[in-house]
């Protein structure tokens, strides 16, 4: 990275305990420059310039390195890491996705519809009486699972269970990763023998369901190997339980903030997936995108080194006004796409499910809960990295 160049950029500390991803700091240097310094490289701060590099071919996913980074080398998480598909590039990238893109389709994923309604209506049943919940714990986490249950065709018995692993191997994601890998290895061990435990009886019974379609996915005399299929169920498990509880409760937040959109979602549910779009261009839960530089090359003027950690601030963008114009929360708002699923070839491979989930969620919540509002104090994890509520007491009255 040319130091001449970068030298006149903000510098935003990402690493300091009270950095904020929304906060006037950001907001400042987005509007001085379209890039920051930081201690890991650089951030994209803008819209425009964060459309044209996370398609761009000469940077290439930069979650590869994050255990060595936090100087874990070896041992189960680290292993299982380096092989799943958010890290492949390349050929064995294009490999693993076509294998698996085809569960992921309308014709396996329009079945669960119901389910999901069913599920967050039965959710909601289980705190509504008391006209107050524990967000997290009553709503987001069951639901969360429960969904990852019904995907992968998991004993409903077992969500708790499923949770408690998913939770355990996060740890991974936070700062304390180093001092915490023994219980995250263990997780993962133990995640790994649920899997496999798991696709063994749907190899034995299979069926039409997601799962199976994993399971049995070839093309050309090509098939996942135990292993791969293996790391493909943990890696549904984990992602889609911690991304889409965060994802809920950033939701529940701007609502409060926004309690007419509330109440529009409730009259017009058909407006749920707007919605979706909406709460994840301002409050995505995954707040930045990482890549790396592949190569030596020069953006904008700016000379940027193979290695370099390039962060897409996919929060930033979201409130970029030269790309949303008035960005204020409208749920009835058509906007350009934002990046709170990520860009180009790394695109999140689970965005239709994660969007239809939160979407029946919003929209059930919706309908039968009005007047939401904060019942104490919520505890949020830092607004940087992955986001999302610790603990969010809420109360509300029920519609009639």
């Amino acid at each position: 990275m040319s130091t001449a160049s970068a030298g006149d950029a903000p510098f935003l500390d990402v690493e300091a305990p009270g950095f904020a991803m929304h906060s006037a700091a950001v907001d400042a240097a987005r509007e001085q420059s379209w890039f920051a310094r930081t201690p890991y490289g650089i951030a994209i701060l803008r819209y425009a310039e964060i459309a044209r590099l996370v398609k761009d071919p000469r940077l290439i996913q930069g979650s590869a390195r994050w255990p060595a980074h936090n100087g874990v080398t070896s041992g189960p998480f680290a292993s299982w890491w380096s092989r799943i598909l958010l890290c492949r590039e390349g050929v064995d990238h294009m490999r693993l996705k076509r294998l698996v893109t085809p569960a992921f389709s309308q014709r396996t994923l329009a079945p669960l519809q119901s389910a999901f309604e069913r599920l967050a209506y039965e959710v909601i049943a289980g705190f509504e009486g008391r006209a107050r919940c524990e967000f997290m714990t009553d709503f987001a986490e069951p639901y969360a699972t429960r969904v990852v249950t019904l995907l992968l065709g998991i004993p409903d018995h077992d969500w708790r269970y499923i949770a408690d692993l998913a939770a355990e191997m996060g740890l991974a994601l936070g700062i304390r990763f180093r001092d915490e890998t023994r219980r995250i290895d263990t997780a993962v061990d133990k995640l790994f023998a649920y899997s496999e435990a798991l696709i063994a009886a749907r190899r034995a019974a299979p069926s039409d369901d997601f799962l199976s379609q994993l399971v049995q996915a070839s093309e050309d005399g090509d098939r996942l190997s135990d292993e791969e299929l293996r790391d493909m169920v943990v890696l549904l498990i984990f992602g889609g339980i911690d991304t889409t509880r965060n994802q809920l409760s950033l939701g529940l937040r701007l609502f409060m903030e926004h309690p007419a959109q509330w109440e529009l979602l409730a009259a017009e549910p058909a407006l749920a997936p707007l919605a979706v779009e909406e709460v994840m261009r301002l409050q995505p839960t995954t707040t930045w995108v990482s890549r790396e530089a592949a190569q030596d090359f020069n953006f904008e003027g700016l000379d940027i080194a193979r290695g370099t950690t390039v962060h897409l601030f996919a929060a930033a963008a979201g409130s970029d006004r030269d790309a949303y114009g008035d960005a204020d929360f409208d749920i009835r708002a058509k906007r350009p796409p934002h990046y709170g699923f990520g860009g180009g070839i790394h695109y999140c491979l689970g965005h239709a499910v994660a969007r239809s989930d939160m979407a029946v969620a919003f929209r059930c919540l919706s309908a039968r809960l009005r007047d939401v509002e904060l019942d104490g104090e919520a505890r949020w994890l830092p607004d940087s990295g992955n986001t999302g509520a610790e603990f969010l007491p809420l109360r509300f009255r029920l519609r009639a």
